[in-house]
């Protein structure tokens, strides 16, 4: 594997009595998409509040190209290169797509969202939107408010804003989430495109989607780690089968 670019270290994370997280470590390294995968309640989704910063861990550290992030808050991380997606697709309904991605384009140059009536005039600014809308598919609803998108097309619009800031780490949260057959295959195809340059961790319950894009797979049970490896050892794994997956699954 190559260097890594993120690197989580004996991370813990309790509620309670409840350990959501108890001492997982994993890296992520650049070009690869890691898929992490367990039933629901296993602490995936704590654990990318982990490494996005909106939880702060008990235990353990988070370092991104050999800096210890642990103690910088979401916004630090994102300047730094590392973003994340969620369960549901945040977009503004009201405005195009093409608006919706200059406001994530604005907002990572830092700028204040006073522009906001009037951004896509700025030339620049609607070059640079227009050029993600097509890495994503969607060219040819630039002009279509966020709100009247198909979900699949949401999904994909929520990539271009996440894109804007060029990062160097992708967190995707079920990206497939509520995704029909077709707009699963087209949102697969497009996370598979986003893997050079970057380091992508995936959270999904869609197993043929993991096994078709996954470089590696690691898979948490009640907050612990108990298999990780490439797609074929974990199909074998019979830890995994018997916690997770089922034998008809792992078919």
């Amino acid at each position: 594997m190559a260097e890594p670019v993120l690197v989580a270290e004996g991370l813990v994370r309790r509620f309670g009595a409840i350990a959501a997280v108890d001492g997982v470590s994993l890296a992520l390294a650049t070009g690869e998409i890691h898929a992490l995968i367990g039933p629901n309640g296993a602490g995936k989704t704590t654990l990318v509040n982990l490494l996005s910063g909106e939880l702060a861990p008990q235990a353990g550290r988070i370092l991104f190209l050999g800096r210890d992030i642990t103690p910088l808050p979401v916004h630090a991380r994102a300047r730094l290169g590392l973003a994340r997606s969620y369960q549901i697709a945040s977009v503004v309904g009201g405005l195009t797509a093409l608006e919706n991605v200059a406001l994530a384009l604005q907002a990572h140059a830092g700028s204040s969202f006073r522009f906001f009536a009037d951004c896509s005039g700025e030339a620049e600014l609607e070059a640079g939107a227009k050029e993600l809308l097509a890495r994503v598919g969607l060219a040819a609803r630039a002009e279509v408010p966020a709100g009247l998108l198909a979900h699949g097309e949401k999904r994909a619009l929520e990539l271009a804003m996440v894109l804007a800031g060029s990062p160097k780490v992708l967190l995707l949260d079920e990206p497939l989430a509520g995704a029909g057959t077709e707009e699963s295959r087209r949102i697969v195809e497009l996370v598979a495109g986003l893997r050079e340059g970057r380091a992508i961790l995936l959270i999904e319950h869609d197993m043929d989607a993991v096994f078709r894009l996954a470089d590696r797979v690691t898979v948490l049970v009640y907050g612990r780690v108990i298999a990780s490896g490439t797609p074929a050892e974990v199909r074998r794994d019979a830890g995994v089968r018997a916690a997770y997956l089922g034998e008809e699954a792992m078919a």
